[in-house]
């Protein structure tokens, strides 16, 4: 195990510094206000320990260098000491999961279904690596990811976020990107966050934010498994899941945050909630703020309403509700984590290594971003040897994705539900882009339908379809209310219920312009290349019947020329499913009625 936390050294300044603070500023150090209700001036009034960018939050003109001012501003705030306050560090966080992708120019690497499909640990830690640079532009110190959930069911908004359905696999990437990300925690390092503990990706009909009804061997087997690698390799922080674990949130749950996570696991660093975590487990916020802080979260993600909360806990140990030990107790741990990283030695953020680097949506990372694409991409079907497409063909680009970044990226760019056009992201490249480097007899047709397919004209088509941009219970698939109620009547606690992305994972009936593009393309005799933006596996039956080659490319980010590398044969095929792949939607979890078996993958001569 990775004993950074452990240091007797580190220790003893975590003693000395907490022996001096007053309750305000402990209670101060436990909260993490958005930035849109945070001024500079708060922080040094509040003692406040952490400033967070919700999805889409951003200062300025949304380049690094606003980012970096504005962090300044905070940073310098949190270190004017006098009588009444101590210098102490803010630790600011974002969440760039795939990518600082919140930021204009940024590289955006595919999502983690994608990146699961590549079984590639090292390319991993690349990633992270490269985009802890990213996140370091921007003065930032900490990212809310890796996500280690394990999807068990595609229904879940989310399941683009899990590596895979498979534990070890998901657990084979924890460590690789917690040692990308925070090194040696020095000038080129980002603090992480393994999330979300624990068992989100269990829900039942894969609700965002529902019930996970399993035993605890069962919990332990899947769902913290993955965890344990990551603690291991010294990951500092760890996010508390909106779930419950059999009836009970995960928010107010002793004995998975304290018990488990603390005790057995021996976890060192702190506990973030989630974004207002703790509102739905009560209907009094006043109740909720102790019965949280009593389970063991240390800090609390606030978005909004934090002053409230600092007068509910400063309440809670005045009344004895909330025991002093178990403020020492989270407070100690985020002073452990900060001066683990160093932070109290880094310059301010306008003076440090990284800051407004001209590295920033660089060639570098973009190069590591286009081989995750290529390393993702997994082939359905190619009859008729219509892949690799030939360079000198005359090639029909057609469908809703083909020029289109923002479906390329998905959820959690620039905004929190993601983007639908181009421009929105900055230096990269569409599908459509990267097939014009290779084929300059290509076309690009903007017709619903393709109607200007053309046998005369074109040789082959290359049909870009798939899902469009969600994030979170926006991308949830609910057949229909009554499985909220079910999950509702099972959970001791609030829930949050956002509007689901659709009714139904078939995706002929949810997106039927696409089986509408491709049958008018093939009628006309010409052979069809489909290839398929999604966040989760779908059953395409229709879709897979109208191509003569399909490709799962998931949601593979700004780096579209990735694609084209394979498609036109500098690459093969490399990707295996990290999920199996349904051809029913009434029976996603059954083996018989899957389309193609977990850990299937063609390669260009056919061959599995």
């Amino acid at each position: 195990m990775n004993n950074t936390l452990q240091d007797p050294n580190l220790e003893a300044q975590v003693e000395a510094l907490l022996s001096h603070m007053s309750l305000e500023q402990k209670v101060g150090q436990m909260t993490q206000p958005e930035r849109m209700a945070c001024t500079p001036e708060d922080v040094k009034e509040f003692h406040i320990g952490s400033v967070l960018s919700g999805g889409g939050s951003c200062p300025g003109d949304n380049h690094p260098s606003d980012w970096v001012s504005m962090n300044d501003a905070y940073w310098m705030a949190s270190m004017e000491a006098d009588e009444d306050h101590l210098a102490i560090p803010l630790l600011y966080g974002v969440d760039a999961i795939h990518g600082n992708g919140n930021v204009l120019g940024a590289t955006v690497f595919p999502h983690n279904i994608g990146l699961g499909a590549a079984r590639d640990p090292d390319l991993i830690k690349r990633i992270a690596q490269a985009t802890a640079r990213e996140i370091l532009a921007t003065g930032v110190d900490w990212t809310f990811a890796p996500t280690l959930a394990v999807a068990r069911n595609i229904h879940w908004g989310r399941s683009y976020e899990s590596y895979s359905e498979d534990p070890t696999l998901v657990g084979s990437y924890a460590a690789p990107f917690v040692q990308g990300m925070q090194g040696d925690l020095g000038e080129d390092s980002v603090v992480a966050c393994v999330k979300h503990w624990v068992g989100d990706g269990g829900t039942t009909h894969g609700i965002d934010q529902g019930e996970t009804t399993v035993s605890l061997d069962e919990l332990q087997a899947t769902h913290i498994a993955p965890y344990r690698p990551a603690i291991d390799a010294g990951v500092l922080t760890v996010m508390a899941s909106f779930n419950s674990w059999n009836g009970d949130k995960c928010h107010g749950h002793h004995q998975l945050l304290t018990e488990v996570l603390k005790g057995e696991l021996g976890f060192e660093g702190f506990v973030i909630s989630d974004w207002d975590g703790i509102d739905y487990l009560s209907k009094s916020y006043y109740e909720a703020v102790g019965m949280s802080v009593n389970a063991g979260i240390d800090m609390f993600m606030v978005s909004v309403d934090w002053r409230q909360f600092i007068r509910h806990l400063t309440t809670h140990v005045e009344k004895g509700t909330v025991p002093m030990s178990r403020i020492d107790d989270a407070v100690r741990r985020i002073l452990r984590v900060k001066f683990a990283f160093g932070l109290f030695d880094k310059p301010r953020p306008l003076e440090r290594r990284w800051s407004a680097d001209k590295s920033f949506g660089g060639a570098e990372a973009r190069a590591v971003a286009r081989e995750a694409v290529r390393k993702s991409l997994v082939l359905l079907k190619n009859d008729n040897a219509a892949l690799p497409l030939k360079r000198e063909a005359r090639i029909l680009v057609a469908g809703k994705s083909a020029h289109n970044r923002g479906h390329q990226c998905g959820g959690f760019t620039i905004a929190w539900q993601g983007v639908e056009d181009n421009d929105s992201i900055q230096g990269g490249c569409s599908i459509w882009e990267g097939v014009q480097d290779f084929a300059p007899r290509a076309t690009l047709s903007v017709d619903p339908l393709a109607a200007d397919a053309d046998p005369a004209k074109h040789d082959i088509a290359l049909v870009v379809i798939g899902e469009r941009p969600y994030a979170e219970g926006m991308g949830d698939v609910r057949p229909g209310d009554n499985v909220i109620v079910e999950a509702g009547s099972q959970i001791r606690g609030e829930m949050k219920v956002l509007e689901p992305y659709g009714r139904t994972l078939e995706h002929a009936v949810a997106h039927p312009e696409d089986l509408a593009i491709l049958a008018s393309i093939a009628a006309k005799g010409i052979p069809v290349v489909a290839v398929l933006i999604s966040g989760r596996p779908l059953p395409v039956g229709p879709e897979l019947a109208a191509a003569d080659a399909f490709v799962a490319a998931w949601l593979p980010g700004s780096e579209g020329q990735g694609v084209s590398d394979v498609l036109f044969g500098d690459y093969d095929f490399q990707g295996c499913l990290s999920f199996a792949w349904p051809g029913d939607a009434s029976s996603i979890k059954d083996p018989a009625t899957m389309a193609f078996p977990y850990g299937f993958g063609l390669r260009m001569n056919g061959n599995p």
